[in-house]
């Protein structure tokens, strides 16, 4: 499976990878700064079993990248996870109205992503 982490906070994107590679269900983690660098991948090496997207970031945002990603009737089976500090409860429902999957709080446990992981996947 394939997973791409989208995030600005090198950070961020180190500690869900390594979340991600303790699951032992993903054969590739990809990463990007920003939704539009994140839109390119997905483009270039896509599709992706699953995305997780930060809310605030440079140049596109993770929700405006939901939106693109649900326009593309390719894409409109691939799983996106908003993963942020975004907690406002009316950005919540906008972001699952427009397509996420699943929405995971900043700060979180690898146990807490795991299990979202897990039920987004079907596994």
């Amino acid at each position: 499976m394939k997973a791409l982490v989208v995030d600005d906070s090198t950070s961020m994107r180190n500690i869900i990878k390594a979340a991600l590679s303790q699951m032992n269900i993903f054969d590739e983690i990809v990463e990007a700064e920003n939704g539009k660098v994140a839109l390119e991948k997905i483009k270039e090496q896509g599709p992706f079993d699953i995305v997780f997207l930060d809310w605030y970031m440079p140049e596109m945002e993770g929700y405006d990248c939901l939106v693109e990603i649900r326009k593309d009737e390719g894409l409109r089976d691939m799983k996106v996870m908003m993963v942020t500090t975004e907690n406002q409860q009316e950005n919540v429902i906008k972001a699952v109205m427009a397509g996420a999957n699943e929405y995971l709080m900043k700060p979180f446990t690898p146990d807490m992503l795991e299990e979202k992981v897990k039920m987004v996947l079907g596994l």
